[in-house]
């Protein structure tokens, strides 16, 4: 029998070992305890998914029969997000300039491989969710974090990408609005970005999620090509936009200053997503009605998220826990004293019947973080802000 070294590559290798957090949930659920969870993400399974009607529905059309490959998606499905991304945010691109996928997962697969040889670095925000550092490693490249600083509001440091950029650093990945601290990327922060010369990655999954009133950013990074960005690819995809993870597309969109280079880049991922065709036909057809019904949508989640952030914050006034202000997304931070990692304050919260996520898990710089989804039921936000007021008096 051959050694699995022999046999499994090194880039495949990740420690599976279960954190104090996974092990303890095991353990509850073998004792049979439950908890409230407040880390709720998934619209689908919180009540806020798309109304299976128009689901189904969609999914009806009789040319799903028919095979019709096409390396970007069908050419009707890239028109609707192009007319989407008109109609609701005013940013004009050429279909031909939308690429279809499965999820924003394989969208950043596809760029690692457009724009990075192995060995080569990306910068990335921090904090911000673990995704990359899994996808980086299998396709053999490096992440670099820069750091968001914690002002008034969260705003991208761009000294900190002055200092982290090196002679291999091929792309710079910003999330607008971030995941989980809900900054939006600013006009002046996309001027600064835009001048690095950088290929520019930017999702934007979350982008029409305002979670308070004014809260609002560029209305697409795919303007950075205005102000001399040589490439852009912008992000985005049902599985926030419209409710529908279990749809699975996503699409990227390519702009830049540089003509050239974007039609040069435009061929090369032709040829990597006609070596995938990853995305189902009858998806795509569905495509359209999906986009359409998705303001309904939109409106019930964004409802969910204003409301319990505003519950969250009123509980934890004038107390030593305070969230840290959003502009939009699903997600709030609550800061708590740092006397102790945010593993145990995830614990303390979990023996009491609530699971929270420890900020670590996000690569905050410092312990002293919480991250709850704001997607989740409000029973289960009431029960954390209940506990986390009750550990706060504790401490007194």
């Amino acid at each position: 029998m051959l050694p699995w070294r022999r046999v499994l590559s090194r880039r495949s290798a990740v420690d599976r070992t279960p954190n104090a957090l996974a092990r303890a949930l095991e353990k509850a659920r073998r004792e049979g305890r439950g908890w409230l969870d407040a880390t709720a993400s998934n619209p689908t399974a919180v009540g806020l998914g798309m109304p299976e009607r128009i689901v189904v529905e969609a999914l009806a059309d009789p040319r799903s029969a028919r095979y019709e490959p096409h390396p970007f998606g069908l050419p009707e499905a890239r028109r609707a997000v192009a007319e989407d991304w008109l109609r609701v945010d005013g940013v004009a691109i050429e279909p031909e300039h939308v690429l279809l996928v499965a999820s924003t997962s394989e969208a950043y697969g596809l760029l690692m491989h457009l724009l990075a040889d192995e060995g080569d670095e990306w910068l990335v925000p921090a904090p911000s969710y673990p995704l990359l550092p899994h996808l980086a490693r299998l396709n053999g490249i490096r992440l670099v974090p820069y750091r968001l600083a914690a002002e008034d509001e969260w705003r991208v440091d761009t000294d900190s990408i002055r200092r982290a950029r090196t002679a291999r650093t091929r792309a710079l990945v910003a999330v607008s609005p971030n995941n989980p601290t809900g900054n939006y990327v600013q006009p002046d922060e996309l001027d600064a970005l835009a001048s690095l010369g950088l290929p520019l990655v930017v999702d934007e999954v979350f982008a029409r999620y305002p979670l308070r009133e004014g809260a609002r950013g560029v209305p697409s990074a795919l303007l950075a090509a205005r102000r001399g960005a040589p490439l852009v690819f912008a992000l985005s995809g049902l599985s926030k936009l419209a409710a529908l993870p279990q749809m699975k597309i996503a699409w990227i969109g390519v702009a830049g200053a540089d003509d050239r280079l974007v039609e040069e880049a435009l061929g090369r991922l032709e040829v990597a997503a006609d070596a995938l065709l990853s995305v189902a036909t009858p998806q795509q057809l569905a495509l359209r009605r999906w986009l359409e019904a998705a303001d309904e949508v939109r409106a019930r989640i964004g409802q969910r998220c204003r409301s319990n952030l505003a519950a969250l914050q009123a509980a934890l006034e004038g107390t030593a826990a305070s969230v840290l202000r959003p502009q939009a997304g699903w997600y709030a931070v609550v800061r708590v004293p740092r006397i102790g990692t945010d593993e145990r304050w995830a614990l303390s919260l979990l023996d009491r019947g609530v699971l929270v996520h420890p900020g670590y898990l996000y690569d905050f710089e410092d312990d002293g973080h919480l991250v709850l989804g704001l997607l989740s039921e409000p029973a289960a936000i009431d029960a954390a802000a209940r506990v986390l007021v009750e550990l706060m008096r504790g401490l007194r």
